[in-house]
């Protein structure tokens, strides 16, 4: 991997954080950037870009100053309300391409914010090229196993995920006993496992059955770049708190924040972590 210095996009959550850390390690120079004012805890001695989603111009001008030639995207950024009155030129330059974008799903925003950075001259790479260790391996990770319950739930929540990728919307669903009881949007996983939590004792009448299935998956034709599905410990302690029977990730697709952590958390508190393959039904 070319060791020019890398401009993390970095959000909320885990990921910026491992990122940062392990291109460290590799001997790059890491240049964060935050948005409208966010300042991570974790932060040591990287340079810090502060930028403001309309003043484009400023934000490129930093990451060339920096050095940077790649560029990663890490962390959850809440959807900006943009202010025209505050655009700077380049943002006028770009608005009639890219705001109309923000509008739609995760996948056109995310591709035409990509566009935007790569006609700066900023290559894209992604989480994964550099924490590759941490895509989730094939087959069950914990202690517990799935039941032929949960692998029904499973091969229930494959066909859903599937449908919203093609509608744009998610990277993720909860079932149980056969029944949908929350898909992911735009608020993300915690938001989903918390409303299931609040909402579906009623909907898991047979106590011997299953009790759900968290799926994560990317999109079909998703650029891994961009936006690859997490989980982490913090994900196996909201699926206990929504009473799931464990969690099922798409094998090499999904990165396991802190594999070692979360394996620990799921096995205490008896939750199945289960990597399928894409094609084909679980059995």
């Amino acid at each position: 991997m070319s060791q020019a210095t890398l401009a993390i996009i970095a959000g909320t959550g885990q990921l910026p954080e491992l990122l940062a850390r392990s291109a460290a390690e590799m001997g790059r120079k890491v240049v964060l950037v935050c948005f409208n004012g966010y300042r991570p805890e974790w932060r040591r001695n990287e340079p810090l870009i502060e930028a403001t989603f309309e003043k484009p111009g400023a934000l490129f001008k930093s990451l060339h100053a920096e050095g940077c030639k790649e560029l990663v995207f890490a962390g959850y950024i809440l959807r900006p309300r943009i202010n025209p009155l505050k655009f700077d030129l380049k943002m006028i330059s770009l608005a009639a391409k890219l705001l109309p974008k923000l509008k739609m799903g995760d996948g056109a925003t995310l591709d035409a914010v990509k566009a935007v950075f790569q006609d700066e001259g900023l290559k894209i790479i992604g989480a994964h090229e550099i924490l590759e260790h941490l895509l989730a391996p094939r087959g069950t990770l914990t202690k517990a196993k799935p039941s032929k319950d949960d692998l029904n739930d499973l091969n229930r929540a494959k066909e859903i995920v599937l449908q919203m990728g093609v509608a744009d919307v998610g990277q993720g669903a909860v079932v149980a006993q056969g029944l949908c009881l929350g898909i992911e949007s735009i608020q993300g996983t915690d938001a989903m496992l918390n409303f299931v939590a609040e909402t579906s004792d009623n909907y898991r009448p047979d106590e011997e059955a299953g009790q759900g299935v968290l799926l994560k998956a990317p999109k079909k034709g998703q650029d891994w770049r961009l936006d690859l599905p997490t989980i982490g410990p913090k994900t196996v302690e909201n699926a206990a708190k929504a009473g799931l029977s464990g969690i099922a990730v798409q094998a090499q697709s999904v990165l396991i924040l802190g594999l070692e952590e979360t394996i620990d958390a799921a096995d205490k508190l008896g939750l199945f972590i289960h990597s399928y393959d894409a094609e084909g039904a679980e059995k």
